[in-house]
């Protein structure tokens, strides 16, 4: 797959090939779903909790005596009808924890790429700079690059200008290429991809890496 390369003025400069074993893979609806469930999933802390019937602090005497008042019989005010009673069946701490084999995440992120690749979405410049970290600047150059949609800038770690100033914006975020996810990727409407990101992801998620 043949794909413009744009400077940061959106002037096309040249076309690459994109590896095939990335970009050009068969796109599998269920392992992106897999894959996305679990990270949203491993994201939960588990830490709700509700107190239960033998968890709350009530008095423990009798509320009323046993027969002659005409109704029902009680005998702790602790109950789960009561007000200030425990919970009957609220959630409880929990581990949301779900595996994945590593092939197939792996796979999940080569389907990803391949469907942002096939529907126009990935745009590869050929460097990403900004002078003085303006924010400003920024975003002329995310609006020439990528017009009034959502953008992801990726980035390989030491760009710390591009950072400070897309992070500014309420339509773009950066992350770091080494760790790419399916939830980012899926989450915006343009990636930007600078040509020394796309050796990374080469060299990341190639098919000749171990799975």
């Amino acid at each position: 797959m043949q794909v413009p390369v744009l400077d940061i003025n959106g002037k096309q400069i040249k076309t690459i090939d994109l590896p095939a074993d990335i970009f050009e893979v068969e796109v599998n609806l269920g392992l992106m779903h897999q894959a996305y469930v679990r990270q949203m999933a491993n994201r939960r802390l588990g830490t709700h909790k509700v107190q239960r019937r033998a968890e709350v602090s009530r008095t423990t005497a009798k509320m009323y005596k046993q027969k002659g008042t005409g109704r029902a019989r009680h005998g702790s005010r602790s109950a789960t009808q009561f007000v200030g009673g425990g919970r009957p069946m609220g959630p409880q701490p929990r581990d949301y924890t779900k595996e994945m084999p590593k092939k197939m995440r792996r796979g999940a992120i080569r389907c990803a790429l391949s469907a942002l690749a096939r529907d126009n979405q990935l745009v590869f410049v050929d460097s990403m700079a900004i002078a003085d970290s303006k924010t400003k600047e920024a975003n002329r150059i995310l609006k020439t690059l990528a017009g009034d949609q959502s953008k992801l800038v990726l980035v390989t770690g030491s760009e710390e200008d591009v950072k400070r100033s897309v992070n500014n914006l309420d339509d773009a975020r950066t992350l770091n290429v080494r760790y790419l996810n399916i939830r980012d990727l899926l989450q915006f409407d343009r990636v930007i991809v600078p040509l020394a990101a796309l050796d990374v992801i080469k060299q990341i998620w190639g098919q000749e890496q171990k799975s």
